[in-house]
């Protein structure tokens, strides 16, 4: 699944984050890498934001849509 697929308050562990060079090093940049847990805070309209280690980070929805996450049970 992608991560604009997530709900409001559910977490996913992110599995793939596609491409290379400037967007892939500035998502890890900003704590969002392959491995690591995010919460969905908000996917409505605009950007999709997400809690990673912490930290609001908001994430354009072209973005956002190409990140595979595996969604984690609470």
């Amino acid at each position: 699944m992608f991560l604009t697929e997530l709900s409001q308050s559910e977490r996913g562990r992110i599995t793939m984050i596609p491409g290379w060079g400037r967007a892939r090093q500035d998502l890890a940049l900003r704590g969002l890498s392959e491995g690591c847990t995010v919460k969905m805070i908000s996917a409505g309209c605009g950007p999709v934001v997400v809690e990673v280690k912490g930290i609001t980070l908001a994430i354009g929805r072209r973005m956002a849509g190409r990140i595979r996450v595996l969604r984690i049970d609470s």
